[in-house]
This record gives structure tokens, sequence and C-alpha cells, in this order.
């Protein structure tokens, strides 16, 4: 009868273990954060959120160069123009944050690839190994 009467106590240290240990790791984790953030400044956010902030950079921008470019006709142009831009934006960005998210991680796979492509290239350049036009020689070139 004792072993019932211990089970529930060695549960709750159990738990109670658990939750330390869950707490102890989020706060490293939050001071790793911190540590980070002063460091490094603030880290970019989803490709969502970066999408957003680049629209926003561009309204700014163009809101500040009408100004002395342009009347007050222009004016209203440009600033219906951000106003359409944001509002075709906004939805496909609330509805489908992570398709961006997907979408970065995609773009840098192919940057990657082209990357790996080119330098494999230029290394067989520069050992002088035959290409598709045949073999590849230097050639002396007089500037004079």
């Amino acid at each position: 009868m004792s072993d019932a009467t211990e089970r529930p106590a060695a549960d709750s240290a159990d738990a109670t273990d658990a939750d330390a240990w869950a707490k102890a790791c989020a706060e490293d984790l939050a001071a790793e954060r911190a540590r980070r953030r002063t460091q490094y400044g603030t880290q970019p956010g989803s490709a969502a959120e970066e999408l957003r902030r680049l629209a926003d950079a561009v309204a700014d921008r163009l809101s500040a160069l009408q100004a002395p470019l342009a009347g007050t006709a222009a004016g209203g142009a440009v600033q219906q123009l951000i106003a359409q831009a944001r509002a075709a934006v906004e939805p496909v960005v609330e509805r489908n944050p992570e398709v961006f998210d997907h979408l970065a991680a995609a773009g840098s796979e192919l940057l990657a690839a082209y990357r790996a492509a080119v330098q494999g290239q230029e290394r067989r350049w520069t050992r002088g190994e035959d290409g598709p036009d045949g073999p590849s020689g230097s050639e002396r070139i007089d500037l004079d």
C-alpha cells in the first residue's frame, strides 16, 4: 500500500522537475536572444514581415520624393498608387505568411545552386580544362 501512496508524490516531483527544466530553458533562450540582439541588432523577421517593411519603406521614400518633384496632382497619383500597392499586398500576406517564408527559402536555394555552378565553371576556366567549345588555351593580348 505504501507503493500506491508514493507513486503520486513521485509523479508530482517529476512534473515539478519538468516544469523547472522548461522554465530554465525558456529563461536561457530569452537571455541568449537578448545577448544576440544587443550584439548584432534586431534580427530580420519572417519573409512576410520583411515584405511589409519593404512596402512601408518604399511608400515612405516615394512620399518624401514626391514633394520636391511633383505638384499636387502628381502627388495624389503617387498616394493612390501607394494605397493600391498596400491593398494588394496586405491580404496576400495576411492569408499566407508561410508562403513568403517558403519563397524566400526557395530563392536562397536557387542562389546557392547558381553560385555553385558559377564557381565550378570558374575553377574549370582557371585550370584551363576543356570547355564546350574545345580546349581552352591562354592567349596573349597586347594592349599597346
